[in-house]
């Protein structure tokens, strides 16, 4: 469940802290105490655009901050207080800040496990793999693709081959999964990609399209709210 609260300020870190203190002083259940207050801060389309979808694929209970980075949202005083580095996502967990893309997404598999994002500490094979791909597409394909198609291209060349025919990057659908998407789905909606280019990402990319976790976070992020 999301509720956007990007129309008020942006609190402080030790607002934060109040708040989760003050929602434990009120709720003495315990099953309540254990309740994790979460909070995304995010700009449209950008790398958070994966935080975004985690978060609704694990079924959490968020709030949202909406930022804007071509007004500079990212680096306000008081987000800087939050992010010194000035980017996105931010997930402030019970107040306390996890940034970086791959640990939020690590976060969120983690904590809501029955979401299946992850595979199980049984299959160390699986877990492996899915790290192997959040791994390249951080290191081979962010860093590109925005670069211009020749620096781009070849990387996602190489992606499409990696992923062939396979549904998902790794044995079942996980955060990989996302991470790529959000990657490819970057490069064609900027760039006139010549029919054919990558089928197997854009299989895959279709695939994304159809879950309600990614369908849900695309109206959220272009309606304005």
């Amino acid at each position: 469940m999301r509720q956007d609260i990007a129309s008020t300020p942006i609190p402080r870190l030790d607002e934060l802290n109040s708040i989760v203190n003050l929602s434990a002083d009120r709720d003495n259940a315990p099953q309540l105490e254990q309740r994790i207050m979460l909070t995304l801060y995010y700009a449209p389309g950008s790398s958070s655009f994966a935080t975004h979808i985690a978060l609704h694929e694990v079924g959490a209970t968020f709030e949202t901050h909406r930022l804007s980075i071509p007004d500079k949202g990212t680096h306000t005083p008081e987000y800087l207080a939050i992010n010194p580095a000035g980017k996105v996502p931010a997930l402030a967990i019970d107040g306390r800040i996890l940034t970086e893309v791959a640990a939020t997404l690590f976060y969120l598999a983690k904590t809501y496990p029955d979401a299946g994002l992850f595979p199980p500490d049984t299959n160390i094979e699986a877990q492996a793999q899915v790290l192997s791909w959040m791994s390249f597409v951080a290191s081979g394909l962010h860093p590109v693709w925005n670069k211009g198609l020749d620096l781009a291209l070849p990387a996602f060349e190489i992606a499409d081959k990696r992923l062939g025919d396979s549904e998902w990057a790794a044995d079942t659908y996980s955060i990989a999964d996302i991470h790529l998407f959000r990657l490819y789905w970057r490069l064609s909606g900027v760039n006139d990609l010549a029919p054919g280019s990558f089928p197997n990402l854009k299989r895959h990319h279709d695939q994304m399209l159809q879950r309600p976790a990614v369908i849900r976070t695309i109206e959220a992020e272009t309606s304005g709210t």
